[in-house]
């Protein structure tokens, strides 16, 4: 039985043994599956059972699966929890871990949890709570291992040992003056590999950082195509504040690229797994959107009702009308998608904007000749040679527009600090069936003479 088939079968059995009141059953469920595993399966039950079966996991396996789960689904989690019980995990969590944990709790909630910790805990969570809610000092780590560039390889590897159980990496070992100011990075490898009796000065290399009030998504985005373990985090004076590990920098982008597909197909994202979405929170992630392009839908009713009188003259017109909006909208959609893409990994930037316009503009005049062409062969055997080069015209220039408006308009967005998944698929189709009609009506005057 694959991996996939024993989540479906333990959740199902768990699900019994919940509605049983079955909890020896549940937890035997459970014992042989890896945390990974008991987090699938929680996020499949639901909320009752996921409680239920949270509270039979042994303290340092549940501190372990908590960590995994979603924020809002961690939220959610805690308020089937006894205070006790809340008080213990949020206590357990990394500083990182508990600030995403406390953007998604009630202010009276989070502050209640804020003041149980202990005063050392509370002052790093409450520096890292400071900074911009987007900003990567909200996402690093403040636990690391630093070394001063005097020491020799013997007494770093003493800082290192002596850290090992509190650190969150001990690969990427950031170097320090005496001031805290960042001066250099030396990796475990480096130091074990160190004849002894060498200088960490004489073996570290320059390091790769970000100011902590960097954006978290481009830092992280830096942090994997350099292939770091950690990429080191610093302050406006390039003092040392923290690490992003290499595991964060992939949930940020994770959660960046799911936000992104979200709004591209006209949704709202829903930042936790999708069975363990509420029906009404996916029905609100989605009809505010629709509500929008089913305004917008109202422009190409409009165009249908100026140009009435030409589709009486000309019936066979309206056969076509699905093909010319549709083609429009794909062509647009699929430039928009790659330019947003390349957006993403900094392929382009919206200085590039001219450049990108002149590109799509041969793409889309190129897509256009294809299928217009293609078009007015087959609609000239089918009816004759006037509407078959209404309709190959009508595809080319529409190809043409729609390529280069859907490959600007993310890059126009990215300048007025707008998302630009949000300009693209959703707005794109509208504008282009709106203004593919107009096109495709001109043409048919000019072409038939109506």
């Amino acid at each position: 039985m694959d991996e996939v088939n024993v989540r479906a079968a333990t959740t199902r059995l768990v699900e019994r043994a919940v509605e049983a009141d079955d909890l020896q059953a549940a937890h035997d469920a459970v014992a042989e599956l890896s945390v990974e595993q008991v987090v699938d399966v929680l996020e499949r039950l639901g909320r009752t059972g996921r409680a239920v079966l949270y509270r039979l996991l042994p303290k340092d396996r549940a501190i372990d699966v908590f960590e995994q789960l979603d924020p809002s689904m961690q939220s959610e989690l805690l308020r089937g929890l006894r205070d006790d019980q809340v008080a213990a995990i949020f206590a357990g969590l990394e500083p990182d871990d508990r600030v995403e944990l406390l953007d998604e709790l009630p202010a009276t909630v989070a502050s209640t949890l804020m003041r149980g910790l202990p005063p050392t805990d509370r002052e790093v969570t409450a520096t890292i709570l400071g900074y911009p809610q987007r900003a990567i000092g909200r996402r690093m780590s403040p636990a690391f291992v630093s070394l001063r560039q005097d020491m020799t390889v013997e007494q770093a590897m003493d800082a290192v040992r002596r850290r090992l159980d509190d650190a969150e990496t001990v690969y990427t070992l950031p170097v320090v003056d005496d001031g805290r100011v960042l001066v250099g990075v030396v990796g475990l490898r480096e130091l074990m590999s160190a004849t002894p009796g060498t200088v960490v000065a004489d073996i570290m290399s320059e390091p790769y950082w970000a100011r902590v009030t960097d954006d978290a998504e481009e830092s992280a985005r830096r942090c994997a195509e350099l292939k770091l373990l950690a990429l080191i985090v610093v302050d406006s004076e390039t003092r040392l504040v923290g690490v992003l590990t290499v595991d964060d920098a992939l949930r940020i982008l994770e959660a960046a690229d799911s936000e992104d597909q979200a709004r591209i197909g006209g949704t709202e994202p829903l930042r936790r797994p999708y069975l363990a979405t509420p029906v009404g929170q996916l029905v609100r992630s989605r009809v505010v959107w629709l509500l929008v392009l089913a305004l917008g839908a109202t422009l190409t009713v409009q165009v249908l009702e100026v140009f009435e009188s030409t589709l009486g003259q000309v019936v066979t017109l309206a056969l076509f009308v699905p093909l010319i909006i549709g083609t429009g909208g794909n062509t647009g959609n699929q430039a928009a998608t790659t330019v947003t893409r390349a957006l993403a990994l900094d392929d382009v930037t919206p200085r590039d904007i001219g450049g990108v316009i002149a590109r799509e503009f041969r793409v889309g005049l190129s897509l256009g000749v294809l299928l217009g062409s293609v078009a007015f062969v087959l609609t000239s055997l089918v009816y004759d040679s006037s509407v078959g080069a209404v309709i190959g015209l009508t595809l080319v220039s529409i190809c043409t527009l729609a390529a280069t408006v859907g490959g600007a308009m993310p890059l126009v967005a990215k300048s007025i600090r707008a998302d630009p998944a949000v300009f693209s698929n959703p707005f794109i189709t509208t504008f282009v069936d709106a203004t593919g009609l107009v096109i495709y009506f001109l043409i048919a005057k000019a072409v038939l003479g109506i």
